[in-house]
Protein backbone atom coordinates (compact mmCIF):
# COMPACT_ATOMS: atom_id res chain seq x y z
CA UNK A 1 0.00 0.00 0.00
CA UNK A 2 1.37 3.48 -0.58
CA UNK A 3 -0.44 7.39 -1.41
CA UNK A 4 0.89 10.72 -1.36
CA UNK A 5 -1.08 13.27 -0.07
CA UNK A 6 -0.61 16.95 1.26
CA UNK A 7 -0.55 17.26 4.80
CA UNK A 8 -0.46 19.48 7.84
CA UNK A 9 1.40 18.20 11.20
CA UNK A 10 -1.09 17.90 14.10
CA UNK A 11 1.72 16.50 16.44
CA UNK A 12 4.69 14.08 17.32
CA UNK A 13 5.07 11.43 19.83
CA UNK A 14 8.66 9.74 20.05
CA UNK A 15 9.15 5.98 19.18
CA UNK A 16 12.46 4.51 20.24
CA UNK A 17 15.83 6.34 20.04
CA UNK A 18 15.43 8.20 17.16
CA UNK A 19 11.93 8.10 15.35
CA UNK A 20 8.45 9.40 15.71
CA UNK A 21 4.98 8.67 15.17
CA UNK A 22 3.39 11.58 13.55
CA UNK A 23 -0.20 12.57 13.31
CA UNK A 24 -0.59 14.40 10.08
CA UNK A 25 -4.43 16.23 9.08
CA UNK A 26 -4.31 15.21 5.57
CA UNK A 27 -5.86 16.71 2.11
CA UNK A 28 -8.02 13.54 1.05
CA UNK A 29 -7.23 10.65 4.02
CA UNK A 30 -8.73 12.61 7.15
CA UNK A 31 -6.49 12.29 10.38
CA UNK A 32 -3.90 9.12 9.87
CA UNK A 33 -0.66 8.53 11.65
CA UNK A 34 2.35 6.94 10.32
CA UNK A 35 6.48 6.53 11.86
CA UNK A 36 8.70 8.79 10.91
CA UNK A 37 12.35 7.00 10.53
CA UNK A 38 15.28 9.82 12.09
CA UNK A 39 12.24 12.49 12.63
CA UNK A 40 13.89 13.61 15.51
CA UNK A 41 16.93 14.41 14.04
CA UNK A 42 18.01 17.89 13.07
CA UNK A 43 16.82 17.94 9.52
CA UNK A 44 13.08 16.59 10.04
CA UNK A 45 12.53 18.38 13.71
CA UNK A 46 12.07 21.32 12.18
CA UNK A 47 9.62 20.39 9.67
CA UNK A 48 7.58 17.56 11.79
CA UNK A 49 6.24 21.18 13.50
CA UNK A 50 2.80 21.54 14.50
CA UNK A 51 1.45 24.23 11.49
CA UNK A 52 3.74 22.97 9.16
CA UNK A 53 2.35 22.07 5.65
CA UNK A 54 4.16 18.95 4.58
CA UNK A 55 4.10 16.83 1.51
CA UNK A 56 3.64 13.06 2.62
CA UNK A 57 4.09 9.45 1.31
CA UNK A 58 2.49 6.57 3.41
CA UNK A 59 3.94 3.29 2.74
CA UNK A 60 2.92 -0.34 4.63
CA UNK A 61 2.19 -3.75 3.69
CA UNK A 62 -1.68 -3.96 4.87
CA UNK A 63 -3.47 -0.80 5.15
CA UNK A 64 -4.46 -1.48 8.81
CA UNK A 65 -1.09 -1.31 9.68
CA UNK A 66 1.03 1.81 10.99
CA UNK A 67 2.66 2.09 8.23
CA UNK A 68 5.76 4.56 7.88
CA UNK A 69 6.16 8.29 6.42
CA UNK A 70 8.13 9.84 4.08
CA UNK A 71 8.34 13.45 4.92
CA UNK A 72 9.07 16.78 2.54
CA UNK A 73 8.29 20.11 3.79
CA UNK A 74 6.12 22.29 2.15
CA UNK A 75 5.43 25.63 3.74
CA UNK A 76 7.27 26.23 7.08
CA UNK A 77 4.92 28.39 9.37
CA UNK A 78 5.67 27.92 12.62
CA UNK A 79 8.19 30.69 13.17
CA UNK A 80 5.42 33.09 11.83
CA UNK A 81 2.86 30.95 14.35
CA UNK A 82 4.55 31.48 16.83
CA UNK A 83 5.35 35.50 16.87
CA UNK A 84 2.04 36.35 18.90
CA UNK A 85 0.59 34.32 21.34
CA UNK A 86 -2.62 34.33 19.66
CA UNK A 87 -0.76 32.64 16.77
CA UNK A 88 0.75 29.47 18.74
CA UNK A 89 -2.49 28.99 21.09
CA UNK A 90 -4.49 29.20 18.00
CA UNK A 91 -2.59 26.23 16.74
CA UNK A 92 -3.01 24.34 19.84
CA UNK A 93 -6.56 24.85 19.83
CA UNK A 94 -7.47 23.33 16.08
CA UNK A 95 -5.08 20.81 16.60
CA UNK A 96 -6.73 19.58 19.52
CA UNK A 97 -10.39 19.56 17.78
CA UNK A 98 -9.14 17.84 14.83
CA UNK A 99 -8.02 14.94 17.10
CA UNK A 100 -10.90 14.55 17.96
CA UNK A 101 -11.74 13.18 14.46
CA UNK A 102 -11.47 9.11 13.77
CA UNK A 103 -8.38 8.45 12.45
CA UNK A 104 -8.64 7.78 8.75
CA UNK A 105 -12.02 9.81 8.49
CA UNK A 106 -12.06 12.07 5.12
CA UNK A 107 -12.91 15.84 6.00
CA UNK A 108 -11.01 17.85 2.98
CA UNK A 109 -13.82 20.80 4.27
CA UNK A 110 -11.76 20.82 7.57
CA UNK A 111 -8.11 20.54 5.97
CA UNK A 112 -8.87 23.76 3.68
CA UNK A 113 -10.27 26.48 6.57
CA UNK A 114 -7.38 24.66 9.29
CA UNK A 115 -4.89 25.60 6.16
CA UNK A 116 -6.77 28.77 5.36
CA UNK A 117 -6.13 29.89 9.19
CA UNK A 118 -2.89 29.34 9.07
CA UNK A 119 -2.02 31.09 6.32
CA UNK A 120 -4.34 34.03 7.88
CA UNK A 121 -3.85 34.74 11.64
CA UNK A 122 -1.42 37.47 11.86
CA UNK A 123 -4.29 39.91 12.60
CA UNK A 124 -5.61 38.65 16.20
CA UNK A 125 -9.33 39.67 15.00
CA UNK A 126 -8.84 37.86 12.16
CA UNK A 127 -7.66 34.68 14.52
CA UNK A 128 -10.84 35.00 16.66
CA UNK A 129 -13.59 34.96 13.66
CA UNK A 130 -11.42 32.14 12.25
CA UNK A 131 -11.50 30.20 14.87
CA UNK A 132 -15.08 30.39 16.10
CA UNK A 133 -16.27 29.61 12.41
CA UNK A 134 -13.48 26.15 12.32
CA UNK A 135 -15.46 25.63 15.78
CA UNK A 136 -18.87 25.59 14.16
CA UNK A 137 -17.56 23.80 10.88
CA UNK A 138 -15.84 21.00 13.03
CA UNK A 139 -19.48 20.72 14.86
CA UNK A 140 -21.08 20.47 11.68
CA UNK A 141 -19.00 17.87 10.04
CA UNK A 142 -19.31 15.56 13.27
CA UNK A 143 -23.67 16.21 12.84
CA UNK A 144 -24.13 19.04 15.06
CA UNK A 145 -24.03 22.06 13.00
CA UNK A 146 -26.24 25.15 14.24
CA UNK A 147 -29.07 26.69 11.96
CA UNK A 148 -28.34 30.57 11.40
CA UNK A 149 -29.87 31.34 8.75
CA UNK A 150 -33.55 32.13 9.84
CA UNK A 151 -35.37 32.41 13.33
CA UNK A 152 -36.59 29.53 14.60
CA UNK A 153 -39.66 31.01 15.81
CA UNK A 154 -40.81 33.02 13.05
CA UNK A 155 -38.71 31.85 9.68
CA UNK A 156 -37.14 35.10 9.76
CA UNK A 157 -33.85 36.22 8.31
CA UNK A 158 -34.14 40.20 9.42
CA UNK A 159 -32.57 40.91 13.40
CA UNK A 160 -31.14 37.63 14.03
CA UNK A 161 -29.34 38.68 17.62
CA UNK A 162 -29.92 35.45 19.54
CA UNK A 163 -29.31 31.76 19.03
CA UNK A 164 -31.33 29.20 21.55
CA UNK A 165 -28.96 27.01 23.83
CA UNK A 166 -31.20 23.92 22.56
CA UNK A 167 -32.11 24.15 19.32
CA UNK A 168 -29.00 25.83 18.23
CA UNK A 169 -31.23 27.89 15.96
CA UNK A 170 -30.97 31.31 15.67
CA UNK A 171 -33.98 33.63 17.12
CA UNK A 172 -34.64 37.17 16.11
CA UNK A 173 -34.52 40.14 18.37
CA UNK A 174 -38.58 40.88 18.51
CA UNK A 175 -39.23 36.68 19.47
CA UNK A 176 -36.54 36.30 22.00
CA UNK A 177 -37.05 39.48 23.83
CA UNK A 178 -39.58 38.05 26.38
CA UNK A 179 -36.43 35.24 27.29
CA UNK A 180 -33.60 37.42 26.14
CA UNK A 181 -31.29 36.76 28.85
CA UNK A 182 -31.46 32.84 28.71
CA UNK A 183 -30.26 32.79 25.02
CA UNK A 184 -27.24 32.76 23.54
CA UNK A 185 -25.97 36.31 21.28
CA UNK A 186 -25.32 35.60 17.63
CA UNK A 187 -22.60 37.76 16.73
CA UNK A 188 -22.94 39.84 13.96
CA UNK A 189 -19.79 37.99 11.78
CA UNK A 190 -22.03 35.03 11.82
CA UNK A 191 -24.89 35.98 10.65
CA UNK A 192 -25.71 35.79 6.44
CA UNK A 193 -24.72 39.32 5.15
CA UNK A 194 -21.22 39.00 6.98
CA UNK A 195 -19.75 35.41 6.18
CA UNK A 196 -17.63 36.52 3.28
CA UNK A 197 -16.69 39.35 6.09
CA UNK A 198 -13.37 38.32 8.57
CA UNK A 199 -11.27 40.97 10.77
CA UNK A 200 -13.96 44.01 11.35
CA UNK A 201 -15.61 42.31 14.31
CA UNK A 202 -15.04 43.78 17.56
CA UNK A 203 -14.29 42.36 20.62
CA UNK A 204 -17.44 41.40 22.02
CA UNK A 205 -18.42 40.07 18.97
CA UNK A 206 -15.48 37.78 19.29
CA UNK A 207 -16.18 36.79 22.75
CA UNK A 208 -20.01 36.06 22.29
CA UNK A 209 -18.70 33.75 19.05
CA UNK A 210 -16.55 31.57 21.48
CA UNK A 211 -19.08 31.82 24.10
CA UNK A 212 -21.96 29.83 21.20
CA UNK A 213 -19.26 27.60 19.78
CA UNK A 214 -17.86 26.69 23.03
CA UNK A 215 -21.83 25.80 24.46
CA UNK A 216 -22.35 23.37 21.83
CA UNK A 217 -18.37 22.03 21.49
CA UNK A 218 -19.21 21.14 25.48
CA UNK A 219 -22.83 19.86 24.88
CA UNK A 220 -21.95 17.48 21.93
CA UNK A 221 -18.40 17.09 21.68
CA UNK A 222 -16.46 17.24 25.17
CA UNK A 223 -19.25 16.45 27.59
CA UNK A 224 -20.20 13.41 25.70
CA UNK A 225 -16.44 12.25 25.83
CA UNK A 226 -16.27 13.28 29.58
CA UNK A 227 -12.91 15.18 28.46
CA UNK A 228 -12.11 18.63 29.65
CA UNK A 229 -12.17 21.88 27.16
CA UNK A 230 -8.24 22.53 26.55
CA UNK A 231 -7.15 25.21 28.54
CA UNK A 232 -5.23 26.52 25.39
CA UNK A 233 -9.08 27.94 24.27
CA UNK A 234 -9.46 30.40 27.36
CA UNK A 235 -5.99 31.08 26.74
CA UNK A 236 -6.84 32.02 23.08
CA UNK A 237 -9.90 34.01 24.05
CA UNK A 238 -7.30 36.67 26.53
CA UNK A 239 -4.66 36.48 24.09
CA UNK A 240 -7.45 38.10 21.42
CA UNK A 241 -8.60 40.26 23.97
CA UNK A 242 -5.31 41.79 25.18
CA UNK A 243 -4.70 42.57 21.83
CA UNK A 244 -7.49 44.29 20.68
CA UNK A 245 -8.24 45.98 23.83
Amino acid sequence: MEWTDEAIVLGVRKHGETAVIAELMTNTRGRHLGLVQGGRGRVMRPVLQPGNRVRATWRARLDEHLGTYKIEGDTMRVARLMEKAHGIYTVQVLTSLLRLLPERDPHKNLYDAFDIILDSIERPAVAGELVVRFELAMLEELGFGLDLGACAATGSRENLIHVSPKSGRAVSREAGEPYADRLLSLPTFLTSGNLERTGEAPLDDIVAGFALSGHFLHRHVYGPRGIEVPPERAALVKAVSRELE
